[in-house]
């Protein structure tokens, strides 16, 4: 394997744009904590309220 100068490495493009894939992971945590937060607010708001289900 050859070693790169560092003019051939400032050639060197690629990999430094933002993809759809990476927007996608990113918004599906952002809407997994979402969800945890609505989740959670619920269960404490049934339990202060004492609406709870009886199995």
């Amino acid at each position: 394997m050859q070693k790169l100068t560092n003019n051939e490495m400032l050639k060197i493009t690629g990999g430094g744009s933002v993809s759809g894939t990476l927007i996608n992971a990113i918004w599906n945590g952002v809407k997994a904590f979402i969800d945890v937060g609505r989740y959670a607010g619920s269960a404490i708001r049934r339990m202060i309220d004492k609406n709870l289900c009886r199995y």
